[in-house]
């Protein structure tokens, strides 16, 4: 096997979705699995964290990299919007499908997007990088693994979920009476608050889904 796993981290003001994270810096966003890869689609799926959905949205009406958008479901703490990007921004996920690879997770955090993708091999990790640098993105490699596995783990946590839950046991977080604040956990990840508790609060629930709940409808 020469498969890898590599994990970038890109800026760039026209990246789609920069200036919308920027206008509302309390807002999470991540592509639901499988929309948001294809080249040919013109429509988008992001579930969203914010504190002020209303914020949110005035953020999206502003960005010029926004075509349209429509919130689909609205919950407590979380939205599913269906977005269409304007002729104007720049989609780094795209190339990474057109060289055969696969974004696993992909979440922005502040005006930066962490692409953690799967390639065939290292040659096609190599291209996007050279398609981040001539077209002037702010790309930086966090690390590569060789002979990666496009299978997430068997509770299927992405490793942020998996790294914030295990941080939260260590600190206390879950004890009674707590051991840390939540504000403490998400010192330790090196995050923000909101951040922290969107990546627990799907952690848990992707474990809870796997586990107690699995062959439940």
């Amino acid at each position: 096997m020469t498969d890898v796993l590599a994990v970038f981290r890109v800026q760039h003001p026209d990246l789609g979705l920069t200036k919308t994270a920027a206008y509302d810096e309390t807002a999470t966003l991540r592509p639901i699995r499988d929309a948001g890869t294809d080249p040919d689609s013109d429509r988008y799926l992001y579930s969203v964290t914010s504190e002020d959905f209303d914020r949110f949205e005035a953020g999206l009406e502003a960005d010029p990299t926004i075509e349209r958008f429509e919130q689909v479901v609205l919950l407590a703490e979380e939205a599913i919007y269906a977005l269409s990007y304007s002729d104007r921004a720049v989609l780094f996920s795209t190339e990474i499908g057109r060289l055969n690879g696969a974004i696993l997770d992909m979440e922005n955090e502040g005006t930066a997007w962490i692409f953690k993708t799967w390639f065939p091999d290292r040659a096609a990790a190599q291209r996007v990088w050279d398609y981040a640098v001539e077209h002037d993105l702010d790309i930086e490699l966090d690390r590569i693994n060789e002979y990666g596995s496009i299978v997430e783990n068997q509770y299927g946590l992405t490793e942020k979920q998996r790294d914030a839950i295990l941080v939260a046991l260590d600190a206390g977080y879950f004890d009674e009476p707590r051991g840390a604040t939540l504000g403490e956990v998400a010192q330790a990840l090196g995050i923000s608050q909101p951040a922290a508790s969107g990546l627990l609060r799907r952690g848990i629930k992707r474990l809870a889904l796997s586990t107690v709940a699995e062959g439940d409808e």
